[in-house]
Protein backbone atom coordinates (compact mmCIF):
# COMPACT_ATOMS: atom_id res chain seq x y z
CA UNK A 1 0.00 0.00 0.00
CA UNK A 2 1.15 3.55 -0.77
CA UNK A 3 -0.17 6.45 1.26
CA UNK A 4 -0.87 9.67 -0.65
CA UNK A 5 -1.95 12.95 0.93
CA UNK A 6 -4.46 15.03 -1.02
CA UNK A 7 -4.69 18.80 -1.07
CA UNK A 8 -7.40 18.58 1.61
CA UNK A 9 -4.97 16.74 3.93
CA UNK A 10 -6.78 13.42 3.41
CA UNK A 11 -4.56 10.35 3.42
CA UNK A 12 -5.32 7.89 0.61
CA UNK A 13 -4.10 4.33 0.65
CA UNK A 14 -3.48 3.18 -2.93
CA UNK A 15 -2.04 -0.05 -4.23
CA UNK A 16 0.64 0.66 -6.88
CA UNK A 17 0.59 -1.54 -9.95
CA UNK A 18 3.30 -4.17 -10.28
CA UNK A 19 5.60 -4.51 -13.27
CA UNK A 20 3.91 -7.63 -14.80
CA UNK A 21 0.46 -6.05 -14.87
CA UNK A 22 1.87 -2.79 -16.25
CA UNK A 23 3.80 -4.67 -18.93
CA UNK A 24 0.68 -6.58 -19.98
CA UNK A 25 -1.29 -3.32 -20.18
CA UNK A 26 1.45 -1.73 -22.36
CA UNK A 27 1.45 -4.74 -24.69
CA UNK A 28 -2.33 -4.50 -25.12
CA UNK A 29 -2.10 -0.78 -25.80
CA UNK A 30 0.69 -1.31 -28.34
CA UNK A 31 -1.26 -4.08 -30.07
CA UNK A 32 -4.30 -1.82 -30.42
CA UNK A 33 -2.17 1.13 -31.60
CA UNK A 34 -0.27 -0.97 -34.16
CA UNK A 35 -3.53 -2.41 -35.50
CA UNK A 36 -4.94 1.07 -36.00
CA UNK A 37 -1.65 2.22 -37.53
CA UNK A 38 -1.60 -0.62 -40.06
CA UNK A 39 -5.21 -0.02 -41.09
CA UNK A 40 -4.66 3.74 -41.46
CA UNK A 41 -1.41 3.20 -43.38
CA UNK A 42 -3.04 0.84 -45.89
CA UNK A 43 -5.78 3.36 -46.47
CA UNK A 44 -3.31 6.22 -46.95
CA UNK A 45 -1.14 4.17 -49.34
CA UNK A 46 -4.13 3.64 -51.58
CA UNK A 47 -5.17 7.28 -51.27
CA UNK A 48 -1.70 8.78 -51.89
CA UNK A 49 -0.58 6.52 -54.75
CA UNK A 50 -0.47 9.48 -57.14
CA UNK A 51 1.82 11.58 -54.89
CA UNK A 52 5.59 11.69 -55.12
CA UNK A 53 7.98 9.90 -52.76
CA UNK A 54 8.56 12.90 -50.47
CA UNK A 55 4.85 13.46 -49.93
CA UNK A 56 4.28 9.81 -49.12
CA UNK A 57 7.17 9.87 -46.63
CA UNK A 58 5.76 12.94 -44.92
CA UNK A 59 2.32 11.33 -44.69
CA UNK A 60 3.85 8.16 -43.22
CA UNK A 61 5.75 10.12 -40.53
CA UNK A 62 2.66 12.16 -39.66
CA UNK A 63 0.59 8.98 -39.42
CA UNK A 64 3.17 7.37 -37.12
CA UNK A 65 3.28 10.38 -34.81
CA UNK A 66 -0.48 10.88 -34.70
CA UNK A 67 -1.43 7.22 -34.19
CA UNK A 68 1.40 5.81 -32.05
CA UNK A 69 2.13 8.98 -30.03
CA UNK A 70 -0.92 11.22 -30.19
CA UNK A 71 -3.40 8.35 -29.93
CA UNK A 72 -2.35 7.13 -26.45
CA UNK A 73 -2.10 10.73 -25.22
CA UNK A 74 -5.62 11.50 -26.41
CA UNK A 75 -7.04 8.26 -25.00
CA UNK A 76 -5.48 8.79 -21.54
CA UNK A 77 -6.67 12.39 -21.46
CA UNK A 78 -10.26 11.55 -22.37
CA UNK A 79 -10.49 8.50 -20.11
CA UNK A 80 -8.61 10.11 -17.17
CA UNK A 81 -5.82 7.53 -17.20
CA UNK A 82 -7.74 4.44 -18.33
CA UNK A 83 -6.40 3.23 -21.65
CA UNK A 84 -7.59 0.02 -23.27
CA UNK A 85 -4.83 -2.11 -21.76
CA UNK A 86 -5.11 -0.51 -18.33
CA UNK A 87 -8.87 -0.94 -18.37
CA UNK A 88 -8.46 -4.65 -19.18
CA UNK A 89 -5.90 -5.11 -16.38
CA UNK A 90 -7.76 -2.99 -13.82
CA UNK A 91 -5.16 -0.20 -13.71
CA UNK A 92 -5.39 3.57 -13.79
CA UNK A 93 -2.99 6.51 -14.00
CA UNK A 94 -3.51 9.10 -11.24
CA UNK A 95 -1.64 12.14 -9.99
CA UNK A 96 0.64 12.05 -6.98
CA UNK A 97 -2.21 13.39 -4.85
CA UNK A 98 -4.64 10.74 -6.10
CA UNK A 99 -6.58 12.99 -8.48
CA UNK A 100 -7.31 12.32 -12.17
CA UNK A 101 -4.66 13.24 -14.71
CA UNK A 102 -4.98 16.03 -17.26
CA UNK A 103 -3.60 16.70 -20.73
CA UNK A 104 -0.18 17.85 -19.54
CA UNK A 105 0.34 14.67 -17.52
CA UNK A 106 -0.65 12.47 -20.46
CA UNK A 107 1.56 14.54 -22.81
CA UNK A 108 4.71 14.12 -20.68
CA UNK A 109 4.05 10.41 -20.20
CA UNK A 110 3.43 9.91 -23.92
CA UNK A 111 6.52 11.80 -25.12
CA UNK A 112 8.85 10.03 -22.70
CA UNK A 113 7.11 6.75 -23.46
CA UNK A 114 8.39 6.98 -27.06
CA UNK A 115 11.96 6.88 -25.72
CA UNK A 116 11.36 4.44 -22.85
CA UNK A 117 9.10 1.97 -24.61
CA UNK A 118 9.24 2.33 -28.39
CA UNK A 119 12.87 3.26 -29.04
CA UNK A 120 14.46 1.02 -26.36
CA UNK A 121 11.87 -1.79 -26.54
CA UNK A 122 10.80 -1.17 -22.94
CA UNK A 123 14.22 -1.79 -21.36
CA UNK A 124 14.51 1.69 -19.81
CA UNK A 125 10.95 1.56 -18.53
CA UNK A 126 11.48 -1.85 -16.90
CA UNK A 127 14.71 -0.77 -15.19
CA UNK A 128 13.14 2.46 -13.91
CA UNK A 129 10.09 0.58 -12.57
CA UNK A 130 12.28 -1.94 -10.75
CA UNK A 131 14.40 0.78 -9.17
CA UNK A 132 11.46 2.98 -8.12
CA UNK A 133 9.84 2.28 -4.76
CA UNK A 134 6.35 2.64 -6.24
CA UNK A 135 7.09 1.09 -9.63
CA UNK A 136 7.15 4.36 -11.59
CA UNK A 137 8.92 4.77 -14.92
CA UNK A 138 10.60 8.00 -16.04
CA UNK A 139 7.43 9.29 -17.64
CA UNK A 140 5.60 8.96 -14.31
CA UNK A 141 8.45 10.64 -12.42
CA UNK A 142 8.56 13.69 -14.68
CA UNK A 143 4.78 13.92 -15.05
CA UNK A 144 4.08 13.46 -11.34
CA UNK A 145 1.82 10.46 -11.86
CA UNK A 146 1.40 6.95 -10.50
CA UNK A 147 -0.17 3.80 -11.93
CA UNK A 148 -2.43 2.17 -9.33
CA UNK A 149 -4.70 -0.84 -9.21
CA UNK A 150 -8.41 -0.11 -9.31
CA UNK A 151 -9.62 -3.67 -8.82
CA UNK A 152 -8.41 -4.64 -5.38
CA UNK A 153 -9.44 -8.07 -4.06
CA UNK A 154 -12.13 -7.71 -1.44
CA UNK A 155 -10.88 -8.49 2.03
CA UNK A 156 -12.73 -9.56 5.12
CA UNK A 157 -14.91 -7.03 6.81
CA UNK A 158 -13.54 -5.18 9.78
CA UNK A 159 -14.01 -7.12 13.01
CA UNK A 160 -14.41 -5.14 16.21
CA UNK A 161 -12.84 -7.14 19.07
CA UNK A 162 -15.17 -7.53 22.04
CA UNK A 163 -14.14 -6.21 25.46
CA UNK A 164 -12.97 -8.63 28.16
CA UNK A 165 -15.71 -10.22 30.26
CA UNK A 166 -14.76 -8.30 33.39
CA UNK A 167 -15.54 -5.02 31.58
CA UNK A 168 -18.97 -6.10 30.32
CA UNK A 169 -21.61 -3.73 31.69
CA UNK A 170 -19.13 -1.70 33.72
CA UNK A 171 -19.90 1.49 31.77
CA UNK A 172 -23.68 1.13 31.72
CA UNK A 173 -24.09 4.37 33.65
CA UNK A 174 -22.07 6.57 31.27
CA UNK A 175 -23.79 9.33 29.32
CA UNK A 176 -22.82 8.61 25.72
CA UNK A 177 -25.12 11.15 24.09
CA UNK A 178 -22.40 13.84 23.93
CA UNK A 179 -19.96 11.69 21.93
CA UNK A 180 -20.11 12.80 18.25
CA UNK A 181 -20.59 10.33 15.43
CA UNK A 182 -17.19 11.17 13.95
CA UNK A 183 -15.47 10.09 17.15
CA UNK A 184 -17.42 6.82 17.20
CA UNK A 185 -16.32 6.19 13.61
CA UNK A 186 -12.69 6.87 14.50
CA UNK A 187 -12.91 4.47 17.48
CA UNK A 188 -14.43 1.74 15.32
CA UNK A 189 -11.80 2.15 12.60
CA UNK A 190 -9.02 2.02 15.18
CA UNK A 191 -10.39 -1.15 16.79
CA UNK A 192 -10.77 -2.91 13.45
CA UNK A 193 -7.23 -2.06 12.34
CA UNK A 194 -5.22 -1.82 15.55
CA UNK A 195 -3.44 -5.12 14.84
CA UNK A 196 -2.11 -3.67 11.58
CA UNK A 197 -0.60 -0.57 13.20
CA UNK A 198 2.82 -0.11 14.68
CA UNK A 199 2.62 -0.79 18.45
CA UNK A 200 3.84 2.68 19.41
CA UNK A 201 1.58 4.44 16.92
CA UNK A 202 -1.39 2.30 17.96
CA UNK A 203 -0.78 2.96 21.66
CA UNK A 204 -0.61 6.73 21.22
CA UNK A 205 -3.72 6.69 19.03
CA UNK A 206 -5.63 4.63 21.61
CA UNK A 207 -4.65 7.04 24.39
CA UNK A 208 -5.77 10.03 22.35
CA UNK A 209 -9.10 8.46 21.40
CA UNK A 210 -9.73 7.32 24.99
CA UNK A 211 -9.03 10.85 26.24
CA UNK A 212 -11.47 12.29 23.70
CA UNK A 213 -14.20 9.82 24.66
CA UNK A 214 -13.61 10.44 28.38
CA UNK A 215 -13.80 14.19 27.81
CA UNK A 216 -17.17 13.84 26.04
CA UNK A 217 -18.64 11.50 28.65
CA UNK A 218 -17.28 13.40 31.67
CA UNK A 219 -15.87 10.23 33.25
CA UNK A 220 -12.11 9.50 33.17
CA UNK A 221 -10.64 6.22 32.08
CA UNK A 222 -10.62 3.87 35.10
CA UNK A 223 -7.13 3.23 36.48
CA UNK A 224 -5.64 -0.05 35.42
CA UNK A 225 -7.80 -0.31 32.26
CA UNK A 226 -5.80 -0.12 28.99
CA UNK A 227 -7.10 2.52 26.56
CA UNK A 228 -7.86 -0.05 23.85
CA UNK A 229 -9.98 -2.13 26.25
CA UNK A 230 -11.74 1.02 27.44
CA UNK A 231 -12.62 1.94 23.87
CA UNK A 232 -13.85 -1.58 23.13
CA UNK A 233 -16.02 -1.63 26.27
CA UNK A 234 -17.53 1.80 25.60
CA UNK A 235 -18.25 0.94 21.96
CA UNK A 236 -19.84 -2.34 23.07
CA UNK A 237 -22.02 -0.43 25.53
CA UNK A 238 -23.16 1.94 22.79
CA UNK A 239 -23.99 -0.94 20.46
CA UNK A 240 -25.93 -2.64 23.25
CA UNK A 241 -27.97 0.50 23.87
CA UNK A 242 -28.67 0.93 20.18
CA UNK A 243 -29.85 -2.68 19.95
CA UNK A 244 -32.11 -2.25 22.97
CA UNK A 245 -33.52 0.98 21.56
CA UNK A 246 -34.16 -0.65 18.18
CA UNK A 247 -35.43 -4.07 19.25
CA UNK A 248 -36.47 -3.43 22.84
CA UNK A 249 -40.23 -3.16 22.10
CA UNK A 250 -40.35 -6.03 19.66
CA UNK A 251 -40.31 -8.74 22.30
CA UNK A 252 -43.14 -7.21 24.33
CA UNK A 253 -45.37 -6.58 21.35
CA UNK A 254 -44.67 -9.96 19.85
CA UNK A 255 -45.30 -11.91 23.09
CA UNK A 256 -48.03 -14.52 22.60
CA UNK A 257 -51.31 -13.85 24.33
CA UNK A 258 -52.29 -16.00 27.30
CA UNK A 259 -54.41 -18.99 26.26
CA UNK A 260 -58.09 -18.76 27.16
CA UNK A 261 -59.08 -20.40 30.43
CA UNK A 262 -61.08 -23.56 29.70
CA UNK A 263 -64.53 -23.95 31.19
CA UNK A 264 -64.45 -25.47 34.62
CA UNK A 265 -60.76 -24.75 35.32
CA UNK A 266 -61.23 -22.94 38.59
CA UNK A 267 -64.75 -21.46 38.12
CA UNK A 268 -67.55 -23.73 39.41
CA UNK A 269 -70.26 -24.44 36.88
CA UNK A 270 -73.77 -24.86 38.37
CA UNK A 271 -76.05 -27.52 36.86
CA UNK A 272 -79.13 -26.25 35.03
CA UNK A 273 -82.48 -26.44 36.94
CA UNK A 274 -84.64 -29.46 36.33
CA UNK A 275 -87.73 -27.40 35.36
CA UNK A 276 -86.94 -23.94 34.18
CA UNK A 277 -89.77 -21.51 34.92
CA UNK A 278 -91.68 -20.36 31.91
CA UNK A 279 -91.19 -16.77 31.05
CA UNK A 280 -94.50 -14.98 30.73
CA UNK A 281 -94.85 -11.74 28.94
CA UNK A 282 -96.71 -9.05 30.83
CA UNK A 283 -100.38 -8.63 29.92
CA UNK A 284 -102.28 -5.41 30.08
CA UNK A 285 -105.05 -5.43 32.70
CA UNK A 286 -108.56 -6.20 31.36
CA UNK A 287 -112.13 -6.24 32.57
CA UNK A 288 -112.02 -9.89 33.73
CA UNK A 289 -108.75 -9.60 35.44
CA UNK A 290 -110.36 -8.21 38.61
CA UNK A 291 -112.77 -11.10 38.80
CA UNK A 292 -109.98 -13.64 38.66
CA UNK A 293 -108.09 -11.74 41.28
CA UNK A 294 -111.21 -11.77 43.51
CA UNK A 295 -111.32 -15.57 43.51
CA UNK A 296 -113.55 -16.38 40.58
CA UNK A 297 -111.19 -18.03 38.19
CA UNK A 298 -112.53 -18.90 34.80
CA UNK A 299 -112.79 -22.38 33.45
CA UNK A 300 -109.75 -21.87 31.24
CA UNK A 301 -107.49 -20.52 33.90
CA UNK A 302 -105.90 -23.86 34.57
CA UNK A 303 -105.11 -24.38 30.94
CA UNK A 304 -103.79 -20.87 30.54
CA UNK A 305 -101.32 -21.37 33.38
CA UNK A 306 -99.17 -23.56 31.17
CA UNK A 307 -99.14 -21.32 28.07
CA UNK A 308 -98.37 -17.71 27.45
CA UNK A 309 -101.17 -15.23 27.85
CA UNK A 310 -102.91 -13.96 24.73
CA UNK A 311 -104.97 -11.13 26.19
CA UNK A 312 -108.33 -12.98 25.74
CA UNK A 313 -110.36 -13.67 28.87
CA UNK A 314 -113.15 -16.35 28.56
CA UNK A 315 -116.59 -15.49 29.92
CA UNK A 316 -117.42 -16.33 33.52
Amino acid sequence: MSELVTGEAVALELRPAKLPSRGLAVLLDLAAAVTVYVVVTLGLVAATASLDEAARTAVSIATFVLVLVGGPILVETLTHGRSLGKLACGLRVVRDDGGPIRFRHALVRGLLGVIEILMTFGVVACVASLVSARGRRLGDVFAGTLVVRERVPAGRGGFVPPPPPWLMGRFSGLDLSAVPDGLWLAVRQYLTRMRQLDPRVGSSMAERLAADVAGCTGAPVPPGVPPAMFLAAVLHERQTREAQRTFGGVGASAAPAAPPTPAGAGVPVLPPPAHAPATLSPVAPSAGAGAEAAGNPGPGSGASAGRPATGFVPPA
